[in-house]
């Protein structure tokens, strides 16, 4: 419980009286900031007191002035205590699931309207409809509602369960202290009342005698009543006994008003007797016909759930080229194994902070289930940053297979570092003077901080000693990595840029070049900067240009352009101006001509078209397709010791260069086991399997991994939470625990009806129900 003082807040600022909206948000923060006592000055705002979760457990106590809106209480939970000192609108705790409510004066109608659990306490009177619709779960003590005074019109019509006290004290009409038609619908539940009331609904309810019990707890929590709306004087008056009277639902059978026969008799004692046992065609079958309960159980089910755990990945596993479930990191956070979350990244990529918390455009986050609410989703980044503090991952001993690795790039490091954690010996040749391809060379420093690239280098370099850098690689030098290796690893990257066969293109400086001499700092532009190709690379040229000092920057681009996220953000953040569609005639020393005849005045010119592997040294039997290499799904080219990934393979992002060095490792270590190469991606769920009604749609800001943690769905992988046996109304459901302190769901069949409660609850989406295939071949005889 915080020790922290009351918090007074007010329905006005400034004067003026504040939506609703804002005055829950006030509240809802001043929960989170631990303030578990709350003034509410009110001026007419709706559902106050409601909702109040985020205290969990702690008691909560709103004591509420002035004048409260509709639905005081609405969707109150167990840990709330709400206090009105005055009258209140209508729907005074609507769907309450827990609060205790009081009301120091009248109360407008639907009071108690559809209500589950809780107290509402009212001195003084209802208006119509009050305590309709109510329910009761038989593992939760009764909702209960007491009322000093009197209740209006269609008071409990539709009540399903719950506890109506009506004291009769000064009501407002005494001739009929329930109102007009009331207890029309009743299903179940019980109405104590004091004085006259003319007519109730027979039909649905009956007058029964208070026995020895029922006063006795009506007399107890009379005085529990009386003394919370602090008027104990009254309970001498209001205990005569003889003045009670209590009416109670009438049960199916009541209602039936005659007493009907049994199937099973008929069938025995009229059916068969008439007509042999079997009935007509006895002669002919002796299959069981008893009837069928309404509701079956077991075999005669219609549908029967099926705990799906881990049978489908997330979204967001499943849009991940590299492929890490990132659902799987952040359960690991909500049972506060940061670590484990953060090193288990290493498994499938070597640059977790890198690319997941700096480089990558997150499609993990695009494709979150959450945003089919259009609820913002986890932010994946905050979890890649602090991978940065990822431990060394276990190496295994050099086992017989050796694999050259050319390149050391994004790919190239990523298919060594899986082979090396599978035991092979594994050497990484490369051109250049640094590790780390484009990552190291041209991606500029105002994406990342150099000092995550060199940590996580240094790391690389701890897990494959073996790199030759600085390496040309000519056909000789290919031949001779074929044969000294089991397997060969083509994953050059494409650093060949492509440029444009127009008059002028001497003028033309290629982004891939202008970055790469940014990134030494011997780099240099003019004030009017124009750049052919407006993808995220001429994004990258663009904020790099400005950081030189450009001051008039242009992306043109044959098409609309298909830059997007953080680069293309951060263009347009320096005042880079795009345009499209643009053909270029012509580039001189002062501009850019267009076909069109528009002339673009600029001091540099960039290109940035993309730019194609440079892959000459290959043999005549590695097939190649219009400058790229050839390979089926798992990197493996025509020669089949030979692989090929990356932008060799196709162009991409670093997550796909990533995500295809981890297929290849895999298929080579099969295929080094002896093993054909399978696949090994789970089919995706279904998102309307998960319930979103769990995550508070108003976030939009995350504030810490545990924070994402807790607001992460976890589709397709069970959260544990339980909310499916809490609902399940046969209790069918139990939790096993198994091996490695893991955990299984398991359905009783003899209970389970198949009404299928669990999988429309469940935050997950691992229940399906589907049709049970046991009644189609259920054997009758």
């Amino acid at each position: 419980m915080s020790d922290k003082p009351y918090i007074n807040i007010s329905g006005k600022e400034n004067g003026s009286r504040i939506e609703t909206r804002v005055l829950e948000e006030q509240i809802q923060a001043a929960v989170t900031d631990g303030y578990r006592r709350l003034n509410i000055d009110a001026f007419g705002q709706h559902g106050i007191g409601g909702r109040l979760f985020k205290a969990g457990d702690d008691p909560v106590t709103v004591r509420i002035t002035g004048h409260p809106g509709q639905r005081v209480g609405a969707m109150g939970f167990p840990n709330t205590q709400i206090e009105i000192f005055g009258p209140a609108s209508d729907d005074v705790g609507w769907l309450n699931a827990g609060a205790h409510i009081t009301i120091h004066g009248n109360a407008g109608n639907g009071v108690a309207n559809a209500m589950a659990q809780g107290k509402i306490y009212i001195e003084g009177n209802i208006g119509a409809r009050g305590m309709t619709m109510t329910k009761h779960n038989p593992r939760f003590d009764p909702p209960e509602l007491w009322i000093l005074g009197g209740a209006g019109d269609y008071f409990g019509e539709f009540m399903a369960g719950g506890v109506a006290v009506i004291c009769g004290y000064e009501p407002q009409n005494p001739d009929s202290i329930l109102g007009y038609r009331p207890l029309v619908g009743m299903v179940s539940g019980k109405v104590f009342f004091r004085g006259h009331q003319d007519g109730y609904s027979k039909v649905d309810a009956k007058q029964i005698p208070i026995d020895d019990d029922a006063y006795a707890w009506l007399h107890e929590n009379l005085k529990v009543f009386l003394d919370t709306v602090g008027r104990g004087e009254l309970l001498n008056t209001l205990a005569e006994r003889e003045k009670w009277q209590l009416i109670r639902a009438r049960t199916p059978m009541e209602k039936k008003g005659r007493t009907l026969r049994a199937m099973t008799d008929f069938r025995h004692k009229v059916w068969n007797r008439e007509l042999g046992d079997g009935g007509l065609v006895g002669d002919l079958t002796d299959i069981d016909r008893r009837p069928i309960p309404l509701v079956p159980t077991g075999a005669l089910r219609r549908y029967v759930p099926v705990w799906e755990n881990r049978q489908y990945a997330a979204p967001c596993e499943a849009t991940c080229p590299t492929g890490i479930p990132v659902q799987e990191r952040w359960r690991l956070i909500r049972e506060g194994r940061m670590d484990e979350a953060v090193d288990l990244a290493l498994a499938y990529t070597p640059f977790p902070a890198t690319v997941c918390g700096y480089l990558c455009a997150n499609p993990c986050m695009t494709a979150c289930t959450k945003q089919t609410a259009l609820i913002d989703p986890v932010d994946v980044t905050l979890l890649g940053k602090a991978s940065i503090n990822a431990g060394l991952p276990e190496i295994p001993p050099t086992g017989d297979t050796r694999i050259g690795v050319i390149g050391g790039g994004p790919a190239g490091i990523s298919v060594a570092w899986q082979l090396r954690l599978k035991g092979h010996d594994v050497v990484v040749y490369d051109t250049a003077s640094r590790l780390g391809g484009k990552i190291s060379s041209a991606i500029p420093n105002l994406r990342i901080p150099e000092e995550i690239v060199d940590r996580e280098l240094a790391r690389i370099r701890e897990v494959i000693p073996h790199v030759q850098m600085e390496q040309a690689i000519n056909a000789d030098t290919f031949a001779r990595i074929r044969s000294d290796f089991d397997f060969t690893i083509i994953a050059v990257g494409a650093n060949k840029p492509r440029t444009l066969p127009i008059p002028g293109n001497e003028h033309l400086v290629t982004a891939l070049d202008f970055l790469s001499r940014a990134k030494t700092g011997k780099a240099s532009v003019g004030n009017r900067v124009v750049i052919i190709g407006a993808g995220n690379v001429g994004c990258d040229v663009a904020a790099v240009a400005h950081q030189l000092g450009a001051v008039d920057i242009t992306l043109i681009d044959i098409q609309e352009p298909a830059s997007f996220g953080k680069e293309r953000a951060e263009a347009e953040k320096v005042g880079a101006k795009f345009q499209w569609p643009c053909f270029t005639r012509e580039i001189t020393d002062e501009s850019v001509v267009l076909t069109s005849g528009e002339v673009i005045p600029a001091d540099t010119v960039f290109v940035s078209i993309g730019d194609a592997p440079e892959i000459d040294f290959l043999s005549d039997d590695i097939q190649t397709d219009a400058g790229f290499v050839g390979t089926d799904e798992y990197g493996q080219t025509s020669a089949p010791n030979v692989f090929a990934i990356g932008d060799a393979v196709k162009p991409g992002l670093l997550t796909d260069a990533i995500g295809a060095g981890r297929r290849a490792a895999d298929a080579i270590d099969d295929i080094a086991e002896g093993r054909r190469p399978v696949g090994r991606l789970r089919p995706v769920i279904d998102t309307r399997r998960v319930t979103l009604e769990y995550f508070d749609p108003r976030i939009t800001v995350y504030t810490d991994a545990d924070h994402c943690g807790s607001q992460c769905s976890s589709c397709g992988t069970c959260r544990d939470c339980e909310i499916c046996i809490s609902l399940c109304p046969q209790a069918a459901i139990a939790r096993n625990e198994t091996e490695n302190n893991d955990f299984e769901y398991i359905v009783d069949a003899d209970r389970c009806i198949g009404c299928g409660f669990c999988a429309a609850v469940c935050p997950c989406g691992v229940w399906n129900i589907i049709e049970n295939d046991a009644l189609a071949s259920y054997d009758l005889s």
